[in-house]
């Protein structure tokens, strides 16, 4: 015996010579294939089932920190907000720390999205924190990212993985730069 092998799609395509077959002409034409080729098949199939599957979903579809990653993408468009309103002392300041955190917090959480749904798969069922809020004063703006600190950290250990706390890390990093930008310049 030969060490050529085919597999099924080239061996109808031989013998056929491009034929589209229908489920009878297929059937008849198996019947004939050599049992090695046969064997080929299955294989084939199974691996092709293999490469479609589909990402299963999360069991608890991203839990307690789901509504951490809300609060986080909300906190993006209400620091853009408290950005195009901040008035009096320090304004520019806080005009420009705003601006670094709300062009630096969309990669970070994107990252961690992207690296929990490669673990665990598709996260579904986000919600909508409610409502933004106006500029006040610097001493509000303060309040606020402490307070998603907060959230941040009193939902951290419904993640186990390092690689995702160093992630998180970074989101509590680019808060507390906010916050010292906010405080101090």
């Amino acid at each position: 015996m030969s060490n050529f092998k085919l597999k099924k799609s080239e061996f109808m395509e031989l013998n056929l010579n491009k034929k589209v077959l229908n489920e009878a002409e297929e059937n008849e034409l198996t019947s004939t294939m050599p049992e090695e080729i046969k064997d080929d098949q299955e294989t084939e199939e199974k691996e092709t089932e293999t490469k479609t599957e589909e990402p299963k979903e999360t069991e608890n579809n991203g839990g307690d920190f789901k509504d951490v990653i809300a609060e986080i993408l909300h906190s993006r468009t209400q620091s853009h907000i408290f950005h195009w309103q901040t008035v009096g002392e320090h304004s520019l300041a806080m005009h420009q720390a705003l601006q670094l955190y709300y062009e630096g917090i969309v990669p970070l959480i994107d990252g961690f999205v992207e690296s929990y749904q490669g673990k665990y798969g598709i996260m579904k069922g986000y919600k909508c924190p409610e409502g933004f809020s106006d500029f006040e004063s610097g001493e509000a703006l303060i309040k606020y990212f402490q307070d998603l600190e907060t959230k941040i950290e009193s939902n951290r250990d419904s993640v186990k993985e390092s690689y995702l706390q160093n992630q998180i890390d970074t989101f509590v990093e680019l808060i507390n730069s906010t916050i010292y930008k906010l405080k101090f310049l």
